[in-house]
């Protein structure tokens, strides 16, 4: 449900306001479940929604890019725009701007190698970036780090349980009983697109079940437990978010 100033509303009462596609098909997502989203505002939701669908636009571009899945170990930046630090982070050199260095990550994706957390983060990154735009971008994010789950201040994401998936949320699978051989594949964080398909870096955009039997098949030997969709979602904190701009 949308509580929208203090007042429960319904999709087709938000539809002089909410006029895109994509953005309609995550207020139905909303609506149709019992948890409530609160909103002071429609800026405030429509911004969200924004966010969201910028999401996936973010997603499909880092999918298409040419990006490599690899380990900590074997990441590697464009070093015109990023260091590569010794645990495998990327650093953004001085003198680039973040919005550059962010995007040329998805103009060329062949220069860069990461595992599937630092790909959530560039996600999430490159949608704040075409959000907040890349004057707000550059302000705020001068100092651009890449790694793992870490996030500027400016870019809090949050964790939740539940199954009210929307898109653009960061979801989970978990491989409970993953070969220790490839421990990297205990896990595949994706990012919701709609329609049961999830982009996962490594894995690119597959259904579930798709996900599911490709994690089954990097388990220990002798597994008797399948890789699952976990009850967790992350999200960023779009409320604090909208302040950037």
């Amino acid at each position: 449900m949308i509580s929208l100033n203090g007042r429960i509303v319904k999709p087709e009462d938000l539809s002089k306001d909410i006029t895109s596609t994509e953005q309609k098909v995550i207020i139905k997502q909303m609506a149709s479940y019992p948890v409530i989203y609160h909103y002071e505002s429609i800026q405030q939701l429509k911004f969200e929604l924004l966010f969201r669908v910028n999401t996936v636009k973010a997603a499909t571009a880092l999918e298409k890019s040419g990006a490599k899945f690899t380990t900590f170990a074997y990441s590697f930046p464009n070093r015109k725009y990023w260091y590569r630090l010794p645990n495998g982070g990327f650093l953004l050199r001085e003198g680039i701007n973040p919005s550059e260095g962010i995007e040329d990550i998805v103009k060329n994706g062949e220069h860069y190698a990461f595992e599937c957390a630092t790909a959530i983060a560039i996600v999430l990154y490159i949608a704040a970036l075409y959000t907040i735009g890349p004057r707000a971008f550059n302000t705020y994010f001068r100092r651009l780090y890449l790694m793992d789950w870490q996030f500027d201040e400016d870019l809090p994401v949050y964790q939740k349980d539940g199954e009210d998936f929307l898109i653009g949320d960061v979801l989970h699978f978990k491989n409970p009983d993953f070969n220790p051989k490839q421990p990297w594949w205990r896990a595949e964080n994706v990012i919701f697109v709609g329609h049961d398909k999830f982009y996962g870096h490594g894995v690119g955009i597959r259904d579930s079940k798709a996900i599911i039997n490709f994690l089954n098949g990097k388990r220990k030997v002798n597994a008797d437990e399948s890789a699952y969709l976990m009850r967790m979602i992350t999200r960023p904190n779009y409320k604090t978010i909208i302040l950037l701009r």
